[in-house]
């Protein structure tokens, strides 16, 4: 894959993982929540694996295996989502004002968006070249309206990687609905919801593994890429369940009491777990059930150990790791077309500086993809909400 990476990072508000208030009525309270620096850390990891997964350079080493299989992080963009949305709104959905929501996160993706579509038009050219002319036609209408991703033949239509914005669009458009659903309230209810919704999320890819509908021969790789595949990798529905795991493990947070020592554990535990299934069993696993979520529940797990102060989630709250984690989203839009952009215009040639390619252009997406967090993204935000949100002013400006 990427979220879609997606705001493969989902994406927090800036400058903060989970601090911001929630978008709540004028007379209710705005009582921030304790920041999740670590989740911010661990989505700068996310967002890397990501960008090496299509640009891999040689001698990675121990990384390796989770380079090769970056395409996997894509959906824990989407888990880190629900999670970050439902710990900010769960004790108060009922207050939540879907216009100010929606308008809270059009003035987070869009802008960005938009821009990156901008300066990287050039691939609308290599477009028309390699597609018939009624996929053209279909990508250049539905791409700047974030719809591309319902289309499996145009989902990666300009911007290979803005597929998930469609996804993450659906799926913040039905979050003021499904935060005021009746979700279980006891843990145990909530850890069999979450069990379910992993399961259901894995029928769609064992089926068609099992039926084989398509009558492919031999395994089913990434390479694979028919029109089935292209929908359980691309479009919003397969993604449903993992959002919705993030929801429901932002109202087990709510609802558990859970010691320092005991999320140390659990985030211990998860990072063990990855690390063996990574270097032992990635290569024996079908790929389609790698895109559909197998490692959901492993995930969920770090992400809920990681929301707590412990020697684990410090050092995913590095400082460095903080800085650019508040970009990812930036870094995630930008990462494909712009890699491709340096190398097209043989920018580290021009420098005289190709002897340090690949990381030459690593360090270039990162500097820009800060750049346009502060330039764009900020001011943007900004502007969008101060002119048309209905919200008093001092809660506009919080929130």
């Amino acid at each position: 894959m990427n979220t879609s990476i997606l705001e493969l990072e989902p994406k927090p508000e800036p400058h903060a993982e989970v601090a911001q208030p929630p978008v709540l009525a004028p007379k209710s309270a705005t009582t921030r929540k304790p920041p999740l620096p670590a989740l911010t850390g661990i989505r700068t990891l996310l967002a890397i694996f990501i960008i090496l997964f299509h640009f891999t350079p040689p001698h990675l080493g121990l990384l390796y295996p989770f380079i090769d299989n970056g395409y996997v992080f894509v959906g824990v963009f989407f888990l880190i989502s629900g999670y970050i949305l439902t710990y900010n709104y769960a004790d108060r959905g009922k207050a939540l004002l879907k216009r100010e929501f929606w308008l809270a996160r059009f003035s987070r993706l869009y802008p960005v968006y938009l821009l990156v579509l901008l300066i990287s038009f050039r691939m609308v050219q290599d477009e028309w070249h390699s597609r018939s002319h009624a996929e053209f036609w279909q990508g250049m209408i539905l791409t700047p309206l974030v719809l591309q991703g319902w289309s499996p033949s145009v989902a990666t239509f300009w911007n290979t990687v803005s597929w998930t914005l469609t996804s993450e669009c659906v799926l913040y458009a039905a979050f003021p609905w499904l935060i005021r659903l009746p979700w279980p309230k006891r843990p145990v209810h909530l850890v069999i919801l979450l069990i379910a919704l992993w399961i259901i999320g894995l029928v769609p890819h064992s089926l068609y593994l099992y039926l084989n509908p398509d009558h492919i021969v031999g395994p089913i790789d990434r390479y694979s890429s028919t029109q089935i595949i292209r929908f359980l990798k691309y479009t919003p529905l397969p993604y449903v369940c993992t959002f919705l795991t993030g929801v429901t493990l932002g109202k087990l947070q709510h609802s558990l009491t859970l010691s320092p020592r005991q999320r140390l554990v659990i985030s211990a535990l998860s990072l063990i777990v990855v690390c063996i299934f990574f270097y032992t069993l990635v290569n024996r696993t079908p790929y389609l059930l790698m895109h559909g979520g197998l490692m959901t529940p492993v995930f969920a797990a770090l992400v809920l150990g990681l929301s707590g102060p412990h020697p684990i989630s410090a050092l995913f709250a590095w400082r460095p790791l903080l800085l650019v984690g508040e970009s990812s989203y930036c870094l995630y839009l930008l990462h494909f077309n712009v890699f491709q952009l340096l190398h097209t215009y043989r920018v580290p040639e021009r420098l005289h500086l190709a002897a340090l390619d690949p990381w030459l252009s690593y360090a270039i997406l990162i500097a820009l993809a800060l750049a346009v967090f502060h330039f764009v993204e900020i001011p943007a935000r900004k502007a969008i909400l101060q002119r048309f949100s209905r919200k008093p002013r001092s809660l506009a400006s919080a929130s």
